[in-house]
């Protein structure tokens, strides 16, 4: 059973004392830059700003020496997305989902019009469709309409959550 609760307000005025200007980016390692962006732009609307060769310059920040990566800073409104491709050494992993009681970022999380209109251009564009991964939570949503809930992969593993009927936390 799910339950939702509502906060006063109060978390966000204690964290605007902090010395935080705002959210600036969420980055994502990836193996191939070209084909992310290909998922990140065609499949989810992102666009290009700029991309960047960083090497030792950032070698304290990325806590290894001579490295050598490349970063494209992808935006959708006002969310920016840095994917990362390793040049020097190479990424590594095993490029499945993670799972969601991981410690750490489990996903991503989008609102669509209906969770299964990514799903031609997901596969499309090398990602994966968890369509067991459905769920509806019926009145939930805006004006007591459903909500959907459905996983996709990017060609990485990282999990992108399409979500359906939910209200607008901005």
């Amino acid at each position: 059973m799910w339950t939702l609760t509502h906060w006063d307000g109060a978390a966000r005025r204690v964290r605007s004392h902090m010395g935080i200007d705002g959210f600036s980016h969420l980055g994502v390692c990836c193996s191939d830059l070209d084909r992310s962006t290909a998922f990140y732009t065609q499949v989810l609307g992102f666009e290009p700003i700029f991309t960047v060769e960083f090497g030792d310059e950032v070698a304290a920040t990325m806590e290894r020496e001579g490295i050598r990566f490349e970063s494209r800073m992808l935006r959708r409104g006002d969310v920016r997305l840095e994917l990362l491709h390793w040049l020097d050494p190479e990424a590594d992993g095993d490029r499945t989902r993670r799972p969601m009681t991981q410690f750490g970022i489990t996903h991503l999380c989008f609102r669509v019009d209906d969770v299964d209109d990514l799903s031609a251009l997901t596969e499309q564009h090398g990602g994966t469709v968890h369509r067991h991964t459905l769920s509806e939570l019926p009145g939930a949503g805006v004006g007591g309409k459903a909500v959907k809930l459905m996983y996709l992969t990017d060609p990485d593993g990282v999990r992108i959550e399409c979500m359906s009927g939910a209200p607008d936390l901005g």
